[in-house]
């Protein structure tokens, strides 16, 4: 098996998960029915974005989270639907690539749909948690808490 090498590899992958993912009982209404997704038109912009984010930066110059915010107003998207996205992203891959890019998608598609998911729901993109150094007022209540009032 072959490793992702070019933007034609990238439409082989792009092609053969959505063919997946309009096959598949959860996703399939949110592509077919809501987004009325018409793949061969699409297929250009989803190319730019893939091959942005896995051979080539710089290609992709749209908002890739308006259009799931968009969607998402439209058939709530949940944990469910982006769960669902990377397990047929990653069987995906590794039916047709094997290799270091075939890991870096992956990998990307799973950071960059576990983002989306959050952001969505109203959380941080990151994964991560940020840590902020408090204010003086949570230093005080959390050191001199105020003492129940007497009955």
């Amino acid at each position: 098996m072959i490793d992702i090498r070019d933007r034609d590899d990238i439409a082989v992958l792009v092609r053969a998960f959505y063919g997946s993912a309009f096959e598949d009982p959860l996703l399939g209404p949110v592509f077919t029915d809501i987004a009325q997704m018409d793949l061969d038109a699409h297929m250009p912009v989803i190319c730019d974005f893939w091959e942005s984010a896995l051979l080539t930066p710089g290609i992709y110059r749209r908002n890739a989270l308006q259009v799931h915010v968009d969607l998402h107003d439209k058939a709530h998207l949940t944990p469910e639907h982006f769960g669902r996205w990377v397990d047929l992203w990653h069987a995906t891959v590794d039916a047709h690539f094997q290799g270091e890019v075939a890991d870096r998608a992956k990998e990307q598609g799973s950071r960059i749909a576990w983002s989306m998911s959050r952001r969505l729901m109203g959380e941080s993109g990151s994964e991560f948690v940020t840590i902020r150094r408090p204010t003086l007022e949570e230093v005080l209540a959390r050191t001199n808490p105020t003492p129940p009032e007497s009955p």
